[in-house]
C-alpha cells in the first residue's frame, strides 16, 4: 500500500474544531505543492485510526474540500485531489522557507518556546497585514 501523501495531525490548542484543522492543513498542502492533482487522501478509516476522532469529522472535512472544488470522492476507491492552490510565487518558497528555519532557530537560542514564538509570529503577522490595507 502506498504512503498517503498528507498525514493529519490535530492541535488542541488552535481554537480551531477538528474538521477545520484537517480542511486547513489539506489547503495548505495545496497552497505549498505538497499535494497536487491526483494524489490521494487517505481514506477516512485511515484517518480516524490515526487521530482517534469520529468518522463524521473526517466526512465533514472531505465534503467541505469537495464543495470547494478541491477534492473529489470515487466511491470505493477514495477521495483525490482535482485542483491545486499553488500560485507563481511557489519558486520562492525555498528560500523564504530556510530564512524562516534560521529565524525559528535564532527565537529559540534567545530562549522563546514554540508558544512564545507562535505568539510573536502570529502578532507580527497581523499587525503587519492590517499595515498593508492602511
Amino acid at each position: 500500500m502506498e504512503e498517503p501523501v498528507i498525514e493529519f495531525h490535530l492541535d488542541a490548542k488552535s481554537g480551531l474544531s477538528p474538521y477545520l484543522q484537517l480542511v486547513q492543513q489539506v489547503r495548505h498542502a495545496l497552497r505549498l505543492g505538497l499535494l497536487r492533482e491526483g494524489d490521494q487522501l487517505p481514506t477516512v478509516k485511515e484517518v480516524v485510526g490515526h487521530l482517534a476522532i469520529n468518522a463524521n469529522t473526517v466526512l465533514k472535512a472531505y465534503r467541505e474540500l469537495e464543495h470547494e472544488g478541491l477534492v473529489a470522492a470515487r466511491p470505493g476507491v477514495g477521495t483525490f485531489v482535482t485542483a491545486t492552490l499553488t500560485d507563481t510565487s511557489l519558486a520562492a518558497h525555498g528560500p523564504l522557507r530556510l530564512d524562516l528555519q534560521r529565524w525559528l532557530a535564532k527565537a529559540r537560542r534567545a530562549g522563546l518556546d514554540d508558544e512564545s514564538i507562535e505568539a510573536l509570529f502570529m502578532t507580527t503577522f497581523r499587525t503587519t497585514a492590517q499595515e498593508d490595507i492602511a
